[in-house]
């Protein structure tokens, strides 16, 4: 690419910035014995996809990438194969922990692309990483802090235990052993499987550069919290994909089972990803007043007021999977309407109060996130929610009025779909072809869902009718 003069500088600048990067990953992957590095990258729903090449291959991948079936990314609505090319973020480098030290296995974040080099419309970095520059355009760096929560069993059979059933239908009914007398931050021996738990996952993440803020016991027996330090919204989304596999892996390595399926169970809360957002300008916190009683600026108001007139919209989002609808429901301290911020638990946001000299600390918390979203369309549907408020300078007193009897939030995957399809923030901001084909997956699985004969149908109306 030809640079004009007022390019020159900044382009330089980032690409010494890239070769320093590929050759810390080349000289690391020397050091450390790495023999192979999966390319990972996520489909339109955010499950982890990827293959793995030999180190071997790592620099010319580095420079030109590698190709793939791009079908894998479609979802249920793939339709036949197209050619992909995985491009490794080389700043994403990580050495994965629950491997052997020797012959290591590394891993990298891929963007996509079409064989022609544009940007894959349907990838979630790139989709995150283009409503954040428009957000860096206007001054402002976006930061996420979410809090993840997961189940944890000793055997995928205990799950299926708690219903009644196993996989392939048989009946089993035997009592779940897994922190079944822990609750909300027990730190009694009651807690000892989840506690070790914790600590390997922790140990594992920040041996993987992910550092760690919280870990505890949840709200529901045998559910866990781990919350990550603040960081922007794409490495964010890197780190949360990342938690999942290592919750997994050190889950198997116990010999049990983890699942952020957002309620696994009828008479337990869900599990959330509660996430607190902020925006800076350099080292200020724009968020920040301290002449407002919430401590909350004019421009932060508007970001709010911006996630308020968007957020039946973007629940399709936050909330992908039919299961969702089973944690926004009232009494388990999820959200289920939206309203004004208040303070209450339960609500779809809340601007926690902070200790005084921790200005920078102030943010928003959005609480209709679950573990099982897909990181990067949640962060950049968020992020694209709250800058309408700011560029659109939305009156948030008119808008706080509009929500005062409180407005629910769709109350099924089909309501939320038809919703988010409607939406033209979402069209413009994710692209017209990432919702299109986002949309078309989740109205496959909702048409599944209708057509699958449930445990509870068979208990209801098996024997009475």
């Amino acid at each position: 690419m030809t640079l004009t003069s007022d390019q020159t500088e900044p382009a330089r600048a980032r690409q010494g910035a890239e070769d320093d990067a590929k050759a810390f990953v080349l000289q690391t992957a020397n050091q450390l014995d790495v023999k192979f590095v999966r390319l990972w990258f996520t489909d339109i729903v955010g499950t982890l996809k990827g293959f793995a090449i030999t180190v071997d291959e790592l620099e010319h991948v580095l420079t030109s990438g590698a190709s793939f079936d791009g079908g894998t990314i479609d979802g249920l609505a793939r339709s036949d194969e197209h050619l992909t090319v995985a491009l490794p973020d080389p700043t994403s480098w990580q050495v994965l922990a629950w491997r052997p030290a020797e012959n290591a296995v590394a891993s990298m974040f891929c963007d996509l692309f079409t064989p022609q080099g544009e940007p894959l419309p349907t990838d979630g970095r790139h989709i995150l990483r283009r409503v954040m520059r428009k957000a860096l355009d206007l001054g402002y760096t976006f930061y996420v802090a979410p809090e993840l929560e997961f189940f944890y069993a000793d055997s995928l059979d205990e799950f299926y235990a708690d219903k009644g059933l196993r996989p392939g239908g048989q009946s089993q009914r035997r009592e779940i052993e897994s922190s079944r007398s822990a609750y909300y931050f027990d730190q009694t021996g009651n807690d000892i499987t989840g506690a070790e738990l914790r600590r390997r996952v922790v140990l594992a993440l920040e041996s993987m550069g992910i550092p760690v803020k919280h870990s505890h016991h949840e709200v529901a027996y045998g559910q866990h919290e781990i919350d990550l330090r603040h960081d922007n919204a794409l490495t964010m989304a890197d780190s949360v994909t990342t938690y999942r596999v290592v919750v997994r892996e050190v889950a198997n390595a116990m010999g049990g089972f983890a699942t952020f399926m957002p309620r696994p169970f009828g008479d337990r809360n869900g599990s959330a990803m509660h996430t607190h957002l902020s925006l800076f300008n350099g080292d200020c916190n724009v968020f920040f007043d301290a002449e407002d009683p919430l401590r909350l600026s004019e421009t932060g108001r508007q970001f709010v007021a911006g996630l308020v007139k968007h957020a039946a919209e973007i629940t399709a989002i936050t909330n992908q999977w039919v299961n969702s609808y089973k944690r926004l429901v009232p009494g388990l301290e999820a959200p289920v309407k939206v309203a004004w911020p208040s303070g209450e638990m339960g609500e779809l946001i809340r601007v926690p109060s902070f200790r005084p000299g921790q200005e920078s600390s102030l943010r928003v918390e959005y609480r209709a996130p679950d573990s099982a979203c897909n990181p990067y369309l949640t962060f950049a549907a968020i992020l694209a929610a709250g800058m309408r408020g700011i560029e659109q300078q939305y009156d948030h007193r008119e808008i706080a009025r509009n929500v005062s009897e409180q407005v629910a939030l769709p109350r099924t995957l089909q309501e939320a779909v038809e919703v988010a399809k409607h939406s033209e923030l979402l069209t413009t901001e994710l692209g017209s072809e990432a919702m299109e084909q986002f949309t078309r997956n989740k109205m496959l699985e909702w048409e599944e869902f209708n057509r699958a004969v449930t445990d509870y149908e068979l208990r209801r109306y098996l024997s009475i009718v």
